[in-house]
């Protein structure tokens, strides 16, 4: 059985976490887009219609943050354990996205 480094686990094990910097570095774009249009004195459906779209983007990254946990916590429950989340912690994380 392999060492668990809590640390590691705590900082999303499982988890490919370039990917969630780079969908959050879109967003982060998205955003200064809404502070340009909102500047610019664009109509207010388009910025709103933004709003929505940022807001969709950061639940489907929380999301999946939470499902990959979810999934280390299925495929290794022991070491999963040993580092202090379980199944249903990772549930109790999920459920606070809705």
């Amino acid at each position: 059985m392999p060492v668990v480094d809590s640390t590691k686990f705590a900082s999303f094990q499982g988890t490919d976490v370039e990917a969630v910097q780079k969908r959050l570095s879109r967003i982060e774009g998205q955003i200064r887009g809404i502070k340009k249009m909102i500047d610019d004195g664009r109509n207010c459906k388009d910025v709103v219609t933004q709003f929505a779209a940022v807001s969709r983007a950061l639940e489907q990254a929380a999301f999946g943050l939470v499902a990959s946990q979810l999934t280390y916590c299925i495929e290794f429950p022991d070491e999963a354990k040993q580092a202090g989340y379980s199944v249903d912690e990772v549930k109790r994380l999920l459920s606070r996205l809705r």
